[in-house]
C-alpha cells in the first residue's frame, strides 16, 4: 500500500527470516545499527499511540486473518470503526511499549532476550502463533517511515527489520518452549520420560 515493504514478495521474505529455521541465525544489530535505531526512536516515540493504531489497521488490511487471534476485533469489517476504537488503541500501545523496552535493552543483550522470551511464552496462551510476529515488524516499519520522512533510510530499514528479526525469533523460540511444556504437563506422570514410578 505505498510502502516499499508492503509487498506480498516483501513481507513474506521478512517472515521467512524470522522463522524457525533462521531463529539461531538471527543477527543481532551491530552497535551503528543500535544507534541509529535509538536515534530514530527518539522521534517515533512523540508518535507512538498515532503508530500503535496505523501498524494494527494495517496488519488487519493486509492480513486479516490476524484478527482470528483478537478476539475483540475479530469481527469489524469497519476500519474506521478500527482507528477509533479504544481497545485497538491500548493493544497498539502494548506493543509499542514493548518495542521502547527492546530498544532500552539492545545493548543488555541478556535482558533484551529474557523480555522476548517472555513474551513469546505468553503469546502461546494467547493462541497467536509466531507465523503471526514477522508480521507486526514490516507494519512497523511502514507505519514510521512518513514520521521520520528524510530520516529514513535503507540502512535505518535494515537496522530497525534486523532488531525486529532478532527479537521475533527470540519470541518464536519462547513460545516453542512454553508448547514443549505445556505438552509436558499434559502428560500423565506414567508418560513423562523424565519421571521415574518410584512406587514400590
Amino acid at each position: 500500500m505505498g510502502c516499499a515493504i508492503s509487498g506480498l514478495a516483501a513481507k513474506s521474505e521478512f517472515a521467512e527470516k524470522t522463522s524457525e529455521d533462521a531463529a539461531a541465525a538471527a543477527a543481532y544489530p551491530s552497535e551503528d545499527q543500535i544507534q541509529m535505531i535509538k536515534d530514530s526512536w527518539k522521534v517515533i516515540r512523540d508518535d507512538i499511540a498515532k503508530v500503535g493504531i496505523i501498524m494494527f489497521v494495517r496488519l488487519f488490511e493486509t492480513h486479516p486473518e490476524c484478527k482470528d487471534v483478537f478476539f475483540l476485533f475479530r469481527d469489524v469489517e469497519d476500519l474506521e470503526r478500527l482507528r477509533t476504537s479504544r481497545e485497538l488503541r491500548a493493544h497498539g500501545l502494548r506493543v509499542m511499549s514493548f518495542i521502547e523496552k527492546s530498544v532500552a535493552r539492545l545493548e543488555q543483550l541478556d535482558r533484551l532476550e529474557a523480555l522476548a522470551l517472555e513474551l513469546g511464552k505468553s503469546h502461546y496462551h494467547y493462541n497467536a502463533p509466531p507465523k503471526y510476529y514477522s508480521y507486526v515488524g514490516a507494519e512497523f516499519i511502514c507505519a514510521v517511515q512518513p514520521i521520520l520522512k528524510e530520516r529514513w533510510t535503507a540502512e535505518l530499514e535494515e537496522a530497525w527489520k534486523t532488531m525486529f528479526q532478532f527479537v521475533t525469533s527470540l519470541m518464536n523460540q519462547g513460545y516453542q518452549e512454553e508448547s514443549a511444556r505445556q505438552c509436558q504437563l499434559a502428560l500423565s506422570p506414567k508418560e513423562r520420560p523424565d519421571k521415574r514410578n518410584t512406587a514400590l
